[in-house]
């Protein structure tokens, strides 16, 4: 059966020292896929480890840091943006209380000098803790009151209901 992974993020201190502890076991003369079996990593993981030891001992053996690409704004104008998108656009400048993506790519631009593509912006907002939220239409003036009054008693007077089903007005057009 399938079960979707979940994703967690790595904890490199740990990574590392489950990696120096793999470099002792080397310096041990144990075998990869020995070393593999008490720190719970496969064979090949294990044997890659001990390739990279014997090429650059345990300095070869330490974490090289988060895997891609290195993020474009700071944690500081991070924390900005959370501040300005908290605000609201009308602190902004704008005329309505609705956050959109091209408004807030222009915000994060205003504030860092980083130019981000508005079908991108909804990563970086995930990132920050946000989410998609549309307001919902309604107007200001609806009586909630006289609505529900309306669903229970003039719709359902106005509501086709079906009728009796009559014989169809088609002629059989099998021979007899």
């Amino acid at each position: 059966m399938y079960e979707p992974r979940v994703k967690t993020k790595r904890d490199h201190q740990e990574l590392e020292k489950r990696r120096r502890r793999a470099a002792r076991l080397f310096e041990k003369d144990h075998t990869a896929a020995e070393a593999g079996r008490r720190l719970g990593v496969t064979r090949q993981v294990a044997h890659r480890w001990k390739q990279a030891w014997e090429k650059g001992g345990k300095e070869a053996l330490d974490s090289k840091g988060k895997a891609g690409r290195k993020p474009r704004i700071t944690e500081e104008q991070r924390q900005q943006i959370v501040a300005a998108l908290l605000e609201g656009p009308r602190a902004a400048g704008h005329r309505t209380e609705l956050w959109t993506l091209p408004r807030v790519s222009w915000r994060i631009e205003e504030i860092t000098g980083v130019s981000y593509h508005p079908g991108h912006v909804w990563r970086l907002l995930g990132s920050l803790g946000f989410s998609c939220q549309r307001p919902e239409r309604r107007a200001i003036e609806r009586d909630e009151k006289a609505v529900r009054a309306w669903q229970r008693k003039t719709w359902p007077a106005l509501k086709k209901t079906r009728g009796v089903r009559s014989a169809s007005s088609s002629s059989s057009t099998k021979a007899d």
